[in-house]
């Protein structure tokens, strides 16, 4: 007696399963059949998939909404879907492509083109995901030529720093005391009296102020 699965996955635990599980239902899956992962396709570590792969018997299918929820590029899926088809002796069911259906009873000429789009298809997705990481890179390098600046922004400096300086030059305080007075890290404190004096110190230095 053969079974039908769906397969469910978000990329994050706030994203939300019902599209996929309305799917799920409407193919005529019981809810106690799907199985469901909360995190990223990055690689199969996932736990809901792993035990569902498991599960699985020959004659079996598996039903997923859309074919990127088997692998994260062009290698991870069709060797996602060469396990499923040809190890496990599975059918799939991709419902946003009718073409990927590999249920028994399509002819040799219905699998044939199954094979074909998923091969077409996980290229382009593949190829399109390089093309977004390239623009990403050229626009970042674009940017940093712009002076652009990425990271956290400098934390800005309290008001009464330049005197609680002043007293720590004097010996008047520890660092760890003006760090305290400054409601900041002994480290930042630091890191700023440094900059100060050496930013005094050249410009004390430079050629055009002693002209």
């Amino acid at each position: 007696m053969s079974t039908s699965y769906g397969y469910v996955r978000v990329s994050s635990k706030e994203q939300n399963t019902d599209r996929q599980r309305i799917a799920m239902r409407d193919f005529g899956i019981a809810d106690e059949n799907v199985f469901t992962d909360k995190q990223s396709g990055k690689d199969f570590d996932r736990p809901a998939y792993r035990r569902l792969v498991r599960k699985m018997k020959p004659g079996d299918t598996l039903v997923i909404k859309s074919i990127d929820r088997l692998g994260r590029n062009y290698d991870e899926i069709l060797e996602q879907w060469r396990l499923l088809t040809k190890k496990k002796a599975v059918a799939i069911v991709v419902l946003d492509m009718p073409l990927l259906d590999t249920r028994q009873g399509r002819d040799l000429v219905g699998t044939l083109i199954a094979d074909i789009v998923l091969q077409l298809l996980s290229y382009v997705a593949q190829t399109e995901r390089e093309f977004i990481h390239q623009r990403q890179a050229e626009g970042i390098a674009a940017a940093k030529e712009r002076g652009v600046r990425f990271g956290r922004r400098p934390k800005e400096r309290p008001e009464a720093f330049e005197m609680v300086l002043r007293e720590w030059e004097q010996g008047l305080l520890t660092a760890r005391k003006a760090a305290e007075r400054l409601g900041i890290a002994h480290k930042t404190f630091l890191k700023w009296a440094s900059a100060t004096v050496t930013g005094e110190q050249s410009k004390v230095l430079s050629p055009t102020e002693n002209i």
